[in-house]
Parts: structure tokens; C-alpha cells; sequence
């Protein structure tokens, strides 16, 4: 029987908050709510643009899919005054990377979803994107992991927008005029083929490539654009830095955002989640071997 993981009132006060002022910085497209299922455990796989992008999506589901966001956040945002309290009252659940708690994290995501019949969030590439046109990367096999195991499905979600509000690298918020933002959920992705088999990593490869190609799919409806046919891998990019061999990715991401440069190398370690999914914003997803990342 699912749990209720959240306060209500809590959940109440909080969405009274934030979606009028989203409402007054945003001009919302959104489609394929209908792809949400309305109860039951789901795994929504979204495109990482920008550090405002988990309030629009949080706002996208709260309203349009009539479910409630959960995310992994960073275990420092649970040790904030007030946020931390609205963090743990909206079910967040807390990761407290590079240790132990990585995987009560994932034991805690996997409850949420099989148990508490939750919507979780998860960004697959594991970070906001760097491609320099911003199309989602190349991303980490966790949430495929995730999804075999658990046997949810995995609804891809794409959006285009926020970037215009808040570039990734700056915290240069960009509210008026009001940004049009467009969000499109699909019908879930279809994984029997890798169900029952055993989770090789040529198995969670594959099963990772058609979770980002439906969200690619997706993302080039709205932008009404050609994806590359290969998509941006960070790992070479930051291997080809460090040897010399090609441009500093940060910096040529930032750039195609709008964004000032010299703020992208210490934007990423300062980034913090949003409690309830309503406030502030960070890199998070699951890693290869499973576990939540930030």
C-alpha cells in the first residue's frame, strides 16, 4: 500500500508560493500530460538545461500531470534552516555524495517509487548539458539501472526555455520580459526488450540510448530542429581539455547560453536543490552503477 511521503499543508503552502510567481516569469507551452500515469511509481527522465529548470518542471507535473515532484537533493540543502525542513516535509530524498548514504539514497528512491508509488525526477546526463546547441548528452546508465530493477516505467520529458531565464553559469536570473517555455512529456519508453535480462553494460547502455533518444525526439519537436546524430559526450569532451586536444567545455556551454564565462567554473559547485522541488536548482541524476548523483 503506498505511503504518503508528504506533508500536505506543507505541499499546499509551498505550491501557493511558487506557482504564481512561475506564472508571472514564464509563459508555459505544455503537452503530453496525459502520458503521466495519475497514480502508481514513475520515473520521469528529463533534459538538463538550467538551474531553474526543476521549478518548471516541478510546476509542469504539480499542475499538469496532477503529481507530486520528488528529487534527490545534496544532504547540505537538509542542513539549511527552514529549507531543510520544507525539503524533508515535500519527500525529498537526501544524497550525500561519495559515500555510504549514495546508496540509502537509491534504497530510498527505489522505496519511493515501488513503495510510495512516487514521481521521481531524474536528469540522466547527470549534470546541465554542455552540448554547445543544447541538446541532451550523452548520459549515465543509472536511471535505466533503476528502472529495470524497479519495474516502473520511465516517462521522457523535454523542454526548452529556461534557459532564457536563467542561463547555466550565471546567477544572473533573467525574469522579464516573461520567457515562453515549453514542456512535453511522451508516452513511456518502451524497455521490455531488456527486462528479465541480465543487466549487462552493453544491456544498460542500449536501454539508456532509448530513454535519451525519446527525450531527444522530443525536445527537437519543440525547437522544430535537426538533433545531431551523435550526442554530446562530456566525458571526451573533458578528456580532450585536459590533454589540449579541444576547447574547455564549460566555457563554450556557457557561452552558448548566454551566460558570462568565467561564472560556469564555480556555478556547478554551488548549485542546491529545490525543497519540494519549488526552490532553487542542481545537477543531480544517478550514476553508473546506480547511484543518485548531484
Amino acid at each position: 500500500m503506498a505511503q504518503q511521503r508528504e506533508s500536505r499543508w506543507v505541499k499546499a503552502v509551498v505550491a501557493a508560493i511558487v506557482r504564481p510567481v512561475l506564472g508571472a516569469v514564464t509563459k508555459r507551452e505544455w503537452h503530453g500530460q496525459e502520458n503521466i500515469p495519475r497514480e502508481g511509481g514513475v520515473i520521469l527522465a528529463a533534459n538538463h538545461l538550467s538551474l531553474a529548470d526543476p521549478l518548471t518542471i516541478s510546476h509542469y507535473l504539480y499542475v499538469a500531470g496532477r503529481r507530486w515532484p520528488t528529487f534527490t537533493a545534496k544532504e547540505g540543502v537538509f542542513r539549511i534552516p527552514l529549507v531543510g525542513a520544507v525539503a524533508r516535509s515535500t519527500g525529498q530524498i537526501p544524497v550525500k555524495r561519495g559515500s555510504t548514504d549514495a546508496i540509502k539514497a537509491l534504497q530510498e528512491a527505489e522505496a519511493a517509487l515501488t513503495r510510495d508509488g512516487s514521481s521521481v525526477i531524474f536528469y540522466p546526463e547527470g549534470t546541465c548539458t554542455r552540448d554547445p546547441h543544447l541538446w541532451p548528452m550523452a548520459a549515465r546508465t543509472g536511471v535505466a539501472r533503476l528502472a529495470l530493477t524497479t519495474g516502473v516505467p520511465v516517462v521522457p520529458l523535454a523542454h526548452w526555455g529556461e534557459q532564457h531565464l536563467l542561463p547555466y553559469g550565471t546567477a544572473k536570473l533573467r525574469p522579464f520580459p516573461r520567457k515562453r517555455v515549453q514542456m512535453i512529456a511522451g508516452p513511456p519508453v518502451d524497455l521490455s526488450a531488456y527486462r528479465g535480462r541480465p543487466m549487462t553494460a552493453t544491456a544498460l547502455k542500449d536501454a539508456t540510448a532509448e530513454i535519451m533518444r525519446a527525450i531527444t525526439e522530443l525536445q527537437a519537436g519543440l525547437r522544430g530542429e535537426v538533433p545531431p546524430a551523435e550526442p554530446y559526450d562530456l566525458k571526451k569532451a573533458r578528456q580532450g581539455s585536459s590533454d589540449g586536444s579541444g576547447p574547455p567545455e564549460v566555457s563554450s556551454a556557457a557561452e552558448s547560453a548566454g551566460a558570462d564565462p568565467a561564472a560556469a567554473g564555480t556555478a556547478e559547485g554551488a548549485e542546491t536543490k529545490p525543497a519540494g522541488g519549488t526552490g532553487g536548482a542542481s545537477e543531480h541524476g544517478v550514476d553508473d552503477e546506480g547511484t543518485p548523483r548531484r
